[in-house]
């Protein structure tokens, strides 16, 4: 047995099942904080702008816009028992991966609704 057959064994029971969403679309991130010897559920709710990279490694980032203005973008590992649960609230239609150029919009953000 290869050493990267070992790998791919020991990380198969480490995947976790999302639900499927794509960059554009508005989501709720329910994330673990432990705060000293307590934990709770934090919701995070903002627009995905990436998903990268594949397997283990996969990543998404969600930027929302906090009190005041301010822009606040968070990366959250795809497979991390951190992330406790993903509900999608809408869906969008986007022509590129990477929506970057959020970062420059100011006030409300368009996208166009995603039709089923």
């Amino acid at each position: 047995m290869s050493m990267d057959n070992v790998v791919r064994l020991i990380e198969k029971d480490q995947y976790r099942q999302l639900p499927e969403f794509r960059p554009g679309d508005t989501v709720r991130v329910h994330v673990k904080v432990v705060e000293g010897g307590k934990e709770r559920t934090q919701i995070f709710e903002g627009i995905v702008i990436k998903i990268r990279g594949s397997g283990l490694s996969k990543m998404f980032t969600v930027r929302k816009i906090a009190s005041g203005g301010v822009g606040v973008e968070r990366t959250f590992p795809y497979h991390s028992p951190v992330v406790e649960k993903l509900e999608i609230v809408k869906k969008a239609q986007t022509r590129r991966a990477k929506l970057y150029y959020l970062r420059d919009v100011k006030g409300k953000i368009k996208l166009k609704e995603k039709r089923e």
